[in-house]
């Protein structure tokens, strides 16, 4: 049975984002050079001195350039990311809802498009133990690597594609793939937890929760501390106050569908025994919490829609077509705009031309 090893305390996170900063050539590299003398006879010696120190100097700098290249990042840093998503046919809530169409487009298809847009991703591929879904993928240009039966979980089939994938990764990026409409910032954010924060494994994010989703099974809600780590997650309402009234001026958190991982840390997930918590609550990253790992999480303004039931289909349709509206308004409003000012240069020039054309 896997034990959750030792976790270093966790570092000054202004002095690690401080040093992954590309650091310049070295302040005092360059070396003060003395006015040469006056005396004819040392002239040329000084001279020398001079073009000594020069090269001292330049040499220094490049070896301080150099440095601060090689160097650049903190040992150990997390750099290479890939984004993976994965899907299966047979859900318990929505069978084959990958492949359910979402103004024209398979849901999973949706959900690549945006994750394609992350601008911290290496690579992004799709895992699935489904040839349905596998053929549909490939047909828009995903790329596809096949899971087995028997993974239990999205992480799991995560962690099998990752040792298939044949470049190394330090990251890996879960998103599920009934998210149409993630944020490709989000993706980013997730990414760059994990990169500023050595002593996390794994790192998400949350939104507001609205009030008339409180009490909704499908909406996994989350408590951090004051330093942005998590404490629990719960599919009911926490914090829960005695009233048992949801409170209107709490700052109440909603997870949403994607999950970072150390790449390390991935590979020994499966091995960790299921938790009690993880088993009652249903949720993966109760596991991470259990067994005494620490998670990262970054709070965003999102409009959370996950494909969780049929009837979330029409909603995303909907709220598609309106922000499509909102942004060919956007476009027709600059258009308006270029025309205009394309426009008022051709009446310029052609004044200045008939002027040109008129005797004084």
């Amino acid at each position: 049975m896997a034990r959750a090893p030792a976790i270093p305390e966790p570092n000054n996170h202004k002095e690690l984002s401080a040093r992954i900063q590309r650091r310049g050539p070295c302040a005092d590299a360059a070396m003060p050079i003395s006015a040469p003398s006056s005396d004819s006879s040392s002239s040329s010696g000084s001279g020398a001195r001079v073009w000594v120190l020069h090269g001292l100097a330049l040499g220094a700098a490049a070896a301080a350039a150099a440095a601060a290249y090689l160097y650049r990042w903190p040992s150990g840093f997390r750099s290479r990311a890939v984004g993976i998503i994965p899907a299966r046919f047979a859900s318990t809530r929505f069978e084959g809802k990958p492949l359910v169409h979402i103004l024209g487009k398979p849901t999973i298809q949706r959900t690549w498009e945006r994750v394609m847009l992350a601008s911290s991703l290496d690579h992004v591929v799709v895992a699935t133990n489904d040839e349905r879904i596998a053929e549909c993928c490939r047909g828009f240009g995903a790329n596809v690597i096949m899971t087995s039966e028997s993974c239990k979980n999205g992480s799991e089939r995560c962690c099998e594609a990752l040792k298939k994938l044949e470049k190394h990764y330090d990251i890996v990026v879960n998103i599920q793939g009934d998210e149409p409409l993630i944020e490709p910032e989000i993706i980013d954010g997730v990414v760059m937890l994990l990169q500023r924060a050595p002593d996390a494994v794994f790192s998400t994010a949350v939104t507001s929760l609205k009030p008339e989703d409180a009490f909704d099974t499908n909406r996994v809600k989350c408590v951090v501390d004051n330093k942005g780590y998590a404490i629990y997650f719960s599919r009911g309402l926490i914090p829960f106050n005695k009233s048992g009234n949801v409170n209107p001026k709490y700052p109440y958190l909603l997870h949403l569908g994607i999950a970072g991982f150390d790449s390390k840390f991935l590979k020994i997930y499966p091995e960790l025994p299921p938790t009690p918590l993880q088993m009652e609550e249903d949720l993966e990253q109760l596991k991470v919490l259990e067994n005494g790992y620490r998670m990262k999480v970054i709070k965003v303004d999102h409009d959370a829609h996950g494909v969780d039931a049929p009837e979330d289909v029409e909603k995303i349709e909907a709220l598609m077509r309106a922000r499509n509206s909102v942004e060919n308004e956007e476009k027709v409003s600059a258009l308006h705009c270029y025309r205009h000012r394309i426009g008022v240069r051709l009446l310029v020039v052609l004044f200045h031309f008939l002027n040109g054309m008129i005797p004084s």
